[in-house]
């Protein structure tokens, strides 16, 4: 079985030599008018997706980016359809960088970001701020409709070096709600329509799940304003839940939520940036829960170590039958998971995850057990872990 993932975005990998841009009849696009990139309050454009602001304009050569989308999906359905149900059984379907849905607030390919900075704001090409003058004209406050927060720092800022995402700053004004109801709403409206696009184009095909991945930012998380979701378009703070909204919508369309950080402990994070992935997992596993939503997982880094395997294990797998996770990706096939050793701790992991009487065994027969198939399967990991080398 495979899932498939289905997305207009620049891929970019920097444990695998991996550079896939847009299609260039879009980059040309892009060129002529560059208010059809994101665009930071420096004016830095970033050519990952096109910006959710034009969702709706004919802006490629006389197309919408949503119709030119569906029609890829589309082709995809087609070419495919033989497969469809019975080897592809799941479609994730991009939404933004990185194929999340979220703004691009954290480049990480030209150093403009570095973790754990907070990010930028991504609301300053015209389409954007258009829609952001309609929004503080509707509420009778027309001077908040000329720019994003001036005082909420930069990419590598951390919160309490902002006026914005301070302990008491303006995320928690008047204002700074309007701006993150107005900021945060765009990006689900841009799920939205996605979304109906995806389900016109693979409702006829049986057996066929659509997922969508949303991003584990964990950094500043234990923040009053947790200014790393802000920036990406997450409205999530001490006193707003931010993904109980992206829950609902996915629960509209019968998609299957996507999050990473699986794998994650707090303490194995940096204390003082207040990472919290741990918290964050079980928030967002509350959310698809209460919506209905199936949740998914992955691990956001490469991890071959019992550790991190032990966590996915719990997070994942080892609970009720109604709050375990539908689906897990592990990341990465490539020539570390085919060392010996890790190949041994992969195919125990495996077992663990998909076999309930193995998670209530104890590690060492489960690991007697794995050492059998690493044995079988030692002359195709050899030959796999050969061919990725070269």
């Amino acid at each position: 079985m495979l899932s498939f993932l289905v997305s207009c975005h620049v891929i970019l990998h920097a444990l695998v030599v991996c550079s896939i841009p847009l299609p260039g009849w879009v980059l040309e696009e892009m060129d002529k008018d560059q208010d059809l990139a994101y665009t930071d309050r420096s004016g830095r454009r970033n050519y990952e997706y096109v910006s959710l602001g034009c969702d709706a304009m004919p802006v490629l050569k006389g197309r919408t980016p949503i119709q030119c989308y569906a029609d890829f999906m589309r082709a995809f359905r087609d070419h495919f359809a033989t497969f469809m149900g019975n080897t592809i059984v799941e479609i994730q379907v991009g939404m933004g960088p990185a194929g999340e849905l979220r703004y691009p607030s954290y480049p990480e390919s030209d150093g403009t970001w570095s973790f754990p900075g907070i990010g930028e704001f991504q609301c300053y090409d015209r389409f954007m701020l258009s829609s952001l003058k309609a929004a503080a004209e509707a509420v009778g406050k027309p001077e908040w409709g000329n720019a994003g927060p001036g005082d909420s720092g930069s990419y590598k800022d951390w919160p309490e070096d902002t006026g914005f995402f301070r302990r008491e700053g303006g995320w928690s004004t008047e204002y700074g709600e309007f701006f993150m109801s107005w900021y945060s709403q765009m990006l689900l409206e841009h799920g939205e329509r996605i979304l109906s696009a995806a389900t016109g184009v693979f409702t006829g095909s049986p057996g066929v799940k659509i997922s969508v991945k949303v991003a584990g930012i964990h950094w500043h998380y234990g923040t009053r304003s947790h200014a790393a979701e802000l920036t990406a378009g997450y409205y999530n703070t001490r006193s707003h839940d931010g993904y109980a909204p992206i829950a609902r919508m996915l629960a509209r369309h019968g998609a299957v939520l996507n999050f990473t950080c699986v794998e994650m402990r707090d303490h194995e994070q940096p204390q003082d940036a207040q990472c919290r992935p741990e918290a964050l997992v079980q928030q967002v596993a509350a959310a698809a829960r209460e919506a209905g939503v199936g949740l998914a997982g992955e691990n956001a880094l490469p991890r071959y170590d019992d550790t991190a395997h032990d966590q996915v294990v719990a997070t994942a797998a080892d609970r009720a039958a109604e709050d375990r996770m539908v689906a897990f990706t592990y990341l990465r096939m490539g020539p570390d998971l085919f060392q010996p050793d890790n190949w041994r701790r992969f195919a125990a992991f495996v077992k663990r995850m998909t076999e309930p009487g193995a998670r209530e065994a104890c590690r060492e027969q489960v690991e007697r057990e794995a050492e059998g198939v690493a044995h079988a399967t030692q002359p195709l990991v050899h030959e796999a872990a050969v061919a990725l080398t070269n």
